[in-house]
């Protein structure tokens, strides 16, 4: 099976290695395999095989950095404690600003209530 795989198909694998091994950062991966930026985001979008792949990268990727945060907090960085706080910890008041989520559509409406103000 694997005497069947065009040029492109081992370029693909070639850069999905190459992906692995850079955690998903793309210019470095195209240098290592000699393929354009180009080339990596046209096969993105037509190969849904090679999409999901890149797709496990950056969530392998993104465990990775959140290991690195978690170890940052472990040993009680302050910085990466504001940090997480900040991010998953909303709820409990920590936000500097308050944020409105406008939905998929980006429709909202405000109402100003002025409760000094009386209907005559």
């Amino acid at each position: 099976m694997e005497d069947n795989l065009t040029k492109t198909d081992i370029k693909k694998k070639a850069m999905i290695d190459a992906l692995t091994n850079t955690l998903g950062i793309v210019s470095i991966a195209c240098q290592k395999v000699r393929i354009s930026r180009q080339t990596h985001y046209e096969w993105l979008r037509t190969d849904e095989n090679y999409r999901l792949e890149c797709n496990d990268i950056k969530n392998y990727s993104i465990d990775f950095v959140e290991s690195k945060l978690f170890e940052c907090i472990k040993d009680k960085r302050e910085t990466s404690i504001i940090f997480y706080l900040k991010t998953q910890a909303k709820d409990r008041g920590y936000v500097e600003r308050t944020e409105i989520d406008a939905g998929d559509n980006n429709a909202f409406r405000i109402e100003i209530v002025d409760e000094n103000y009386q209907d005559q």
